[in-house]
């Protein structure tokens, strides 16, 4: 089977030099309009990116889930907190939740989410392209740039 992961990897390595570039540069000194530029990219890729046709994300990473995703996912699910938390998830080494497995428990081989409309907070706003304050989170694009496509579109579009 074809690792997706292992591609974008590969193509990070060969298409991504300006885009690693400005990264540097990013981190170094970040445009005042940098969110901004962001969230333009981000919307550009997204209006032709669709998700469905990847699913990396929920195949290979584990999302962060707090309090509240945790109420909101065991009410949708109609179980107890405690319940979810013994089923499906684990403290990391922060001493964070995340899944117990990957691929998600709640993706389906069509890589829709089974869990959408519940979904956690790091599942909606994931690749994180488009939050405030992005100087902060260039790390985790960098990161996100061997998972999911998209951001490895959208660092092509800033670095242009």
């Amino acid at each position: 089977m074809e690792n997706p992961a292992h591609n974008l990897q590969n193509r990070w390595k060969k298409e991504g030099e300006k885009a690693r570039n400005v990264l540097k540069q990013f981190k170094k000194r970040p445009p005042k309009d940098l969110d901004l530029k962001f969230e333009t990219a981000h919307d550009e890729v997204f209006e032709s990116f669709n998700c469905l046709d990847c699913g990396n994300c929920c195949k290979t990473t584990s999302p962060m889930l707090f309090e509240k995703d945790i109420e909101k996912l065991s009410r949708y699910l109609g179980i107890k907190p405690g319940k979810f938390v013994e089923e499906f998830l684990f403290l990391d080494r922060d001493g964070l939740y995340a899944m117990k497995t990957t691929p998600c428990p709640f993706l389906g081989e069509d890589n829709r989410c089974s869990v959408y409309e519940a979904r956690p907070k790091a599942c909606r706003e994931y690749p994180h392209t488009n939050m405030r304050k992005m100087h902060t989170l260039l790390g985790l694009a960098e990161k996100n740039v061997v998972i999911c496509p998209a951001v490895l579109e959208i660092l092509k579009k800033l670095a242009v």
